[in-house]
């Protein structure tokens, strides 16, 4: 399509070409007829040329034909787009995408616009044009903080024209866009926002979220001109000298509070590890007071279970008088003749049952003294021949936590008679030696 354009157009200048060619040319036969019939005399003179205006004119208007074909044809290339300006009406709806468009020639132009991705940076001024001198500081943004200092920021935004809203920016917005609109905006934005901030928020506490903040403004305010912003990059942050020194020297004593916390951390960690164990300690030792407890408590039991045992025999001769005495008074009902014989009976029984349990107590009190007795004599006669049960019994009485052990003292096999024959001969080699004079 560009070939025929540019064969149309290469026709129509040819031909415009052509009728000015043959103007001159006929122009000039014309001045070279007159100083022909001067010097001719009286002979006869050639016919005049006539100038051909009427064929250069249709050449020319012809002409007019092919350039306005060319005209006629527009190419939007590759990465770019375009509107339709009218000379009458304006900037026309509509976006012309890449490829080949027809427009009204010389009534129509096409407005051309880069839809690629833009990048601008603070490396270039808000005027759109880059900084000729100190070119280290043209690449920060100078901003105020909360705190009235001053805040170089390196700032990359990522952006692209929407093809959809052409025809608004090229009727409403100067241009280039990419010098007129994008940099004051973009400085605005920050210039705006970061004072609700510190430095050490902007620097590092917030500072995603400071950018988040500003994407969000650049995009919103940009996007009301037909801008779409891709990115916003906050690539460094040059604090004030000052500031960066008293910074630093604050992050190292944060450092070095972090450290002690650890370190306390650990300490306490150590604390709680001990008091875990001392009350380890002190459940172990309840649970084993606990469990001698209980054994104590099993002995108690079974010497009362014991106990039981001892009285059956009264309570069956108690049963044994309930059920005698309640026939007695079953027959006494049934049998009312022998009423009188019946009391005499039962007081005749009475009698002697309370002598017989009168001679069984008495019996048992004299059997039981007499147990008692020879039990204490046996002891005495135990405790006289073996002096040393004496120390064992008030031992056992003293604590139960004590364990005795009786040693024969005449064993032949038990070593411990080796032992007691030893301690009794180095006694009494003892006793020899204090009783001798001291030679003076």
């Amino acid at each position: 399509m560009l070939m025929l354009k540019y064969l149309l157009m290469t026709g129509g200048l040819g031909m415009i070409v052509a009728a000015v060619s043959i103007l001159t040319y006929d122009l000039y036969r014309g001045v070279a007829y007159r100083p022909a019939l001067a010097t001719a005399g009286t002979m006869p003179s050639p016919p005049a040329p006539q100038l051909r205006w009427r064929a250069s004119l249709a050449l020319a208007l012809l002409a007019w034909g092919p350039l306005l074909l060319a005209f006629s044809i527009v190419v939007v290339a590759s990465g770019m787009a375009g509107v339709r300006v009218s000379q009458m009406s304006g900037t026309l709806p509509g976006t012309l995408y890449p490829g080949v468009h027809l427009v009204v020639p010389l009534v129509e132009d096409v407005a051309s616009f880069d839809t690629r991705d833009q990048i601008f940076t603070t490396g270039i001024s808000e005027d759109g044009k880059a900084a000729a001198t100190n070119a280290a500081k043209a690449q920060l943004l100078d901003v105020q903080a909360k705190e009235g200092l001053t805040v170089g920021l390196a700032i990359t935004v990522r952006y692209r024209l929407d093809p959809k809203r052409l025809d608004y920016i090229q009727s409403n917005l100067p241009h280039p866009v990419e010098r007129e609109i994008v940099p004051p905006t973009v400085a605005s934005v920050w210039r705006e926002l970061v004072p609700n901030y510190t430095v050490r928020d902007v620097f590092s506490a917030k500072r995603e979220e400071v950018r988040q903040r500003a994407a969000a403004m650049i995009a919103q305010k940009l996007a009301v001109d037909g801008i779409v912003v891709k990115e916003v990059m906050l690539r460094d942050i040059q604090l004030p000298p000052e500031y960066a020194k008293g910074l630093e020297t604050l992050l190292l004593k944060e450092q070095e509070n972090d450290r002690m916390g650890v370190e306390t951390e650990l300490k306490q960690k150590e604390v709680r590890i001990a008091e875990l164990g001392a009350e380890a300690i002190k459940v172990q030792q309840v649970k084993q007071a606990e469990g001698e407890a209980q054994v104590h408590v099993l002995q108690a039991k079974g010497e009362a279970d014991a106990m039981k045992y001892t009285l059956p025999l009264k309570e069956k001769q108690i049963q044994q008088s309930r059920l005698e005495a309640q026939a007695r008074k079953e027959a006494t009902i049934q049998n009312a003749e022998a009423a009188a014989q019946a009391k005499v009976i039962d007081s005749r029984a009475e009698t002697e049952r309370r002598k017989l349990l009168a001679n069984a107590e008495a019996d048992r009190i004299r059997v039981t003294a007499a147990a008692d007795a020879e039990r204490l004599q046996s002891e005495a006669a135990v405790l006289k021949q073996n002096p040393l049960l004496i120390n064992k019994i008030v031992a056992e009485r003293l604590s139960d936590k004590l364990q005795i052990m009786m040693v024969p003292a005449d064993g032949k096999f038990f070593f411990a008679n080796d032992v007691l024959r030893s301690m009794n001969v180095g006694n009494q080699s003892s006793q020899v030696e204090q009783a001798e004079p001291r030679p003076r």
